[in-house]
């Protein structure tokens, strides 16, 4: 018997019952039992069955839970800290606190059969749990549930004792990458002066240790790897890793302009790449290095969402083929929530990439912040815990030992597919960058660094006390690379600007970026009327075989008679944008907190069969040829969501990507995406992306929270074309934007600010006419508008056009024509000058929104137009974007009504009532008075 971890769920009683039952009749006992006996032959000379459970097993359950100690703690007792000596727990592992003597030392046990070396002394149990557990390799994994992993762990390094063994010629290999790793930055620092690198002084042993994820993966199957990381380091790693030219990195730090298509740019540290490479055994593998903003782990959920498009389309639903790398640093780690909100998606069926390997550098310190103010948990990889995920700390100089634990974690995540977490106990040399002066607040820790050689200088005094390599050769191949460098550094003084390689350019390469002339250009979104129908009836006809719930059934009838009616509301030309799509081919992802059903109750897109938690999905059987569609309901996370589905739309422009917020008003908390990533990618790092937001968005008097998705707040981020921002009202403006997203040969996100109570208003429909043979217009004109009389010009935006239109049939008011603004970028210029030319008797141009005057698009428009001379009827300027009152609500709606139809109700509204009230709070008639005798 190899393993006796039975007797870890066993008590001395019911082994004193199996006891006797062994002495009565051997073959009574299972076979586990029986071998285990047979180990104490000399028990039934000199015990008596009746004292078998005191004198004989108790020992070995103390034996036994020692074992189980240095597997749960021994981590706390490790020699993994390179610079400084480890916190103290207690109590400590010593044999004395399991009521276990000295003279027990030389006792053997069957216990030691436990870790896989058989009967043993005591003393040869705890030197072997001391070598496996307690040395520069601290492990835990013993909380996770499932006991096939436990084992799976026992096994690999308890029978190991986790002491790596490699050849000299594998020696070398690592010897190589730690040589290029140091050289490359002691070059970068002597070359470029004072010049920010962030540099990886210090850990660079994460260079062979990305090296032996890359050849273990490869070995295993995996043909592409997706690496997330932070600024520290980056350089390194994509000269070192990903192959980018040195001179190209070198011509970063002085060029002064950039080649091709980049507007701004970044700083060198910020910067993706993408590479083919070559391993040891001849496997082309794909590294994928995403571009990164300095909000530490934005690029986490992005880095999730490329990988899981990559399995979806690329490689087929396989998760061994494609790998996520996230590297951290420790600070970040431990304190940013967006760590949290990714893990808490990694085990979700619309999340999950099958298993990340998570690399944590570990300086001990944030910027100037130690380690223990930095958090209450005892470990920055702690988070990990969330997930059962095991969990490794190693020490950052003993290189064999870390790349041992990589290429046993790439296993581990080719098995499992769950997440591993290495924590590699490092130091920083400089401070925060080069230019930082880490001694006014690390002192005592940065005169330790100061004195400490750098792992490639420990590691090759190990090879040459091993007679591997001569101190000459040592300096000789350290003398080489360096000569290396400087004809790289000749070769970038010689390139006159900046190449910003493109992310994932190979997914890209049937896409151009977008001028201004391609906004003007009509794109044929119309889809055959015939077709439509019969899309229409399948997703509102269900299997009989499927019961599904009465309420979503009369739906589906109500649907069917509007399509007789020709009235199609918000979530039929929805679901029949969709349905196109998927017929023409393109897939479909939705994903967002209760996208399924949609917060208002009007998609429906999944459909619960009763009875069951089954689900049906009518968009997944409207043919057989269709492309795969998918709509998740999202954990209750902004910020890693909408990250994961940027990430997603990156690796998939041939797709429809569409995140959608709960409430337009909650997706500032993934403002780090929206703003870094969304607004920017393109300019900063030539990214594109086609993703769709969905921001729910409307003055309906329900409060601050959920009225508004803070338009301004995008439009002030509109500039060079970067994004499209659509405020639609028509039904069939909707299908028309959604089927151009893929239509184009570009693509730039675009943000939908989607309605509520236009979900159901009656006045808020479409033909099918109008998705047949339409096309998405930016402007809409007012078709009840005799231009010939129109005196005053209301252009609008959003849901306050159907309150605007209701007024002016109230009234008759012929003399206002009403235009809404479909969409706002890129503003249609052209369009809107056509429609001022045509109402040529126009004396009053007004800006109707629903918005607080500091809020909505009013200066957004009011810039767009600055020869128009246009009066803003709005909301009262306010610091948050609605009141908490439903009739407060109702009342300042009215107001803005009745100043554009010019009809007032206030109490002076004959005699001193100049309009000068609308919009405002009622005040007195002295007020009225002041402001008559300033106008």
């Amino acid at each position: 018997m190899d393993n006796f971890s039975f007797l870890s769920n066993s008590d001395p009683s019911s082994i004193e019952k199996l006891y006797h039952d062994y002495i009565n009749d051997k073959n009574s006992v299972d076979e586990s039992w029986y071998k285990f006996f047979e180990g104490f032959e000399f028990a039934r000379t000199n015990f008596t069955a009746e004292t078998i459970g005191t004198k004989l097993f108790d020992k070995e359950f103390k034996v036994i839970n020692l074992i189980k100690a240095y597997r749960q703690r021994g981590h706390l007792f490790t020699e993994t800290n390179p610079v400084r000596t480890r916190r103290k727990y207690f109590p400590t592992l010593h044999h004395k606190n399991f009521d276990l003597d000295d003279k027990d030392l030389e006792t053997v046990f069957q216990a030691g059969q436990e870790i896989g070396i058989g009967p043993a002394k005591l003393k040869d149990i705890i030197a072997h749990l001391k070598t496996t557990y307690c040395r520069t390799i601290g492990a835990e994994y013993i909380d996770i549930r499932k006991p096939e992993m436990v084992t799976w762990f026992q096994n690999k390094m308890e029978k190991s004792k986790n002491l790596p063994e490699f050849s000299a010629e594998e020696k070398k290999h690592i010897y190589y990458h730690l040589k290029i790793a140091v050289g490359f930055e002691k070059f970068i620092h002597k070359k470029f002066v004072g010049q920010k690198r962030f540099s990886l002084e210090g850990a660079e042993s994460l260079i062979p240790s990305l090296d032996a994820i890359i050849e273990k993966g490869a070995e295993m199957g995996i043909d592409e790897f997706i690496i997330g990381m932070s600024h520290r380091g980056r350089l390194n790693v994509m000269a070192n890793i990903l192959n980018k030219p040195y001179e190209n990195i070198f011509e970063e730090y002085n060029g002064k302009e950039y080649e091709g298509e980049i507007i701004m740019g970044d700083v060198k540290y910020h910067l993706g790449y993408g590479n083919e490479i070559v391993t040891d055994k001849g496997k082309k593998v794909r590294v994928n290095l995403a571009p990164n903003p300095s909000h530490l782990e934005a690029i986490g959920p992005v880095v999730q969402g490329i990988t899981r498009a990559k399995i979806d389309h690329k490689y087929k639903n396989d998760y061994k083929k494609v790998a996520p790398i996230i590297i951290h640093g420790d600070a970040a780690i431990a304190s940013q929530g967006v760590v949290y909100e990714v893990i808490q998606m990694s085990q979700l069926e619309g999340y999950k990439t099958g298993g990340t390997i998570h690399l944590v550098i570990n300086n001990q310190v944030g910027f100037t912040t130690n380690y223990l103010d930095a958090r209450s948990s005892t470990y920055c990889t702690d988070i990990g815990k969330v997930t059962r995920s095991p969990v490794f700390h190693v020490n950052g100089d003993d290189v064999e030992a870390l790349i041992y634990v990589i290429k046993m974690a790439m296993e581990y995540r080719q098995k499992f597919h769950n997440d591993v977490f290495i924590d590699i106990l490092s130091y920083r040399k400089h401070g925060h960058n080069e230019g930082d002066e880490p001694r006014f607040t690390q002192p005592t820790l940065y005169k330790a660094i100061s004195t400490h050689p750098n792992p490639r200088d420990i590691y090759a005094k190990k090879l040459i006390e091993n007679g591997i390599y001569t101190n000459e050769e040592i300096k000789t191949l350290e003398k080489t690379f360096d000569n290396l460098l400087n004809e790289k550094f000749t070769i970038s003084q010689k390139i006159d600007t900046v190449q910003i390689k493109q992310f994932l350019i190979e997914d890209w390469k049937d896409y151009k970026y977008p001028f201004q002339e391609d906004f003007y250009k009509k794109t044929n979104t119309s889809y055959s009327k015939k077709e439509l129908i019969d899309i229409f009836n399948k997703i509102n006809t269900f299997p009989d075989d499927k019961k599904i719930f009465r309420k979503i059934q009369k739906l589906a009838n109500d649907h069917k008679k509007m399509l007789t009616e020709n009235r199609l509301d918000w979530a039929s030309c929805e679901l029949l944008a969709y349905g196109s799509l998927l017929k023409e081919g393109f897939p479909i992802r939705i994903s967002g907190q209760d996208s399924q059903r949609g917060t208002f109750s009007h998609r429906h897109a999944a459909l619960v069969i009763e009875d069951t938690d089954d689900k049906y999905f009518p968009l997944k059987h409207i043919s057989e040829k269709q492309a795969p569609f998918n709509v998740y309901n999202s954990p209750l996370s902004e910020y890693g969501v909408l990250g994961f589905e940027y990430g997603y739309a990156l690796a998939s422009p041939e797709s429809l990507t569409i995140w959608e917020a709960q409430f337009g008003d909650f997706a500032n908390v993934a403002q780090v995406i929206i703003d870094q990533y969304i607004s920017s990618a393109e300019e900063k790092w030539g990214l594109m992306n086609g993703l769709v937001l969905y921001l729910p968005h409307g003055y309906e008097g329900q409060g601050p929270e959920h009225s508004s998705a803070r338009m301004e707040r995008f439009l002030t981020l509109c500039a060079n074309n970067n994004m499209q921002v659509l405020n639609i009202t028509s039904p069939a403006n909707l299908f028309h934007a959604l089927r151009r997203q893929l239509k184009r040969n570009f693509q730039i996100p675009m943000v939908i600010f989607t309605p509520k109570s236009l979900l159901r208003h009656p006045q808020c429909v479409s033909t099918i006419e109008d998705l047949s043979n339409g096309s998405f217009h930016e402007i809409i004109d007012d078709t009840n508008a005799d231009p010939s009389v129109v005196n005053q010009m209301v252009i609008t935006s959003g849901k306050i056009y159907y309150d605007l239109i209701a007024k002016k049939e109230e009234l008759k008011a012929k003399e206002v024509a009403i235009i809404r603004i479909e969409q706002l970028y890129p503003f249609p210029e052209v369009e809107i000058e056509k429609i001022i030319k045509k109402y040529k008797n126009v004396i009053r141009y007004v800006w109707a929104q629903d918005e607080p005057k500091n809020m909505g698009a009013w200066n957004f428009v009011k810039n767009k137009l600055p020869n128009l001379e246009i009066e803003p009827v709005t909301r009262p300027e306010s610091g948050a974007p609605a009141g908490g009152l439903h009739e407060l609500h109702l009342l300042r709606l009215k107001k803005i009504m009745n100043k554009i139809f010019k009809k007032c109700d206030c109490e002076w509204a004959n005699t001193y009532c100049d309009m000068q009230c609308v919009g405002n709070e009622l005040v007195n008639k002295q007020t009225f008075e002041l402001i008559n005798k300033k106008n």
